[in-house]
Parts: C-alpha cells; sequence; structure tokens
C-alpha cells in the first residue's frame, strides 16, 4: 500500500534569523526585511513588514487582550527569498569558507563575511 502523505523534501537552508534578505518572488517581490523565523520542516522564512495577514480574534474574558484585527507577518517559501549583500544590499548567493576549523557564511557578490 502506498503512503498517501509523503513527507515534504527538506531543503538546505542558508538563511539564518536575523539575515537581511530580498524578496525575490510573490506579492511583496521588491521588499526587504529581517528574517524574523526559519522553519526547516517547511522550508519556511518569516520575513519582518513581508507577507502581511490579518487575524480577527475574539476577546479572552479573564484577559485584557481586546479582540479585533491583528496584521501579523505571515511565512515565505524559502526559495522566494535571497540574502542581500552587506555592502550594496543587492540579493546574493551564499557560500562557505573555512578558516580555523571554523565555517563562515559569505557573501559570494562581494566575498563579506555574513557572520
Amino acid at each position: 500500500m502506498a503512503l498517501t502523505h509523503a513527507r515534504p523534501e527538506r531543503l538546505r537552508i542558508q538563511v539564518r534569523k536575523g539575515d537581511q534578505v530580498k524578496v525575490l518572488a510573490g506579492k511583496d517581490a521588491g521588499k526587504s526585511g529581517r528574517v524574523l523565523s526559519v522553519n526547516p520542516v517547511k522550508n519556511t522564512v518569516v520575513v519582518e513588514h513581508v507577507s502581511i495577514i490579518k487575524r480577527h480574534t475574539r476577546a479572552q474574558a479573564g484577559s485584557s487582550q481586546p479582540g479585533g484585527v491583528i496584521e501579523k507577518e505571515g511565512p515565505i517559501h524559502v526559495s522566494n527569498v535571497m540574502v542581500a549583500d552587506p555592502k550594496d544590499g543587492k540579493p546574493t548567493r551564499v557560500g562557505v569558507e573555512v578558516e580555523d576549523g571554523k565555517r563562515y557564511r559569505v557573501a559570494k557578490r562581494s566575498g563579506t563575511r555574513l557572520d
């Protein structure tokens, strides 16, 4: 019997929390922001001020939290974002440089270290 729910393929994600990224595709293409969280299981990232979704919440009885419409960032697939080069802010690929046994992420465009 074949499995009906196949596990999604995990990508090797080069984007990390705190990186400055540029959105390449989708409704927010061209925008840039800081990565707030990364989900490697679903291959998604949450970027600051990008992919804004509206959440309608009901006021909680025992809490001071009011009801209403809350706007927050939604997830974007990691293939739709690219790390921004620290020098000029343009999208760049990410490489790895090894020095004294430590791995460093490097922007391919300018050669500057990302961490």
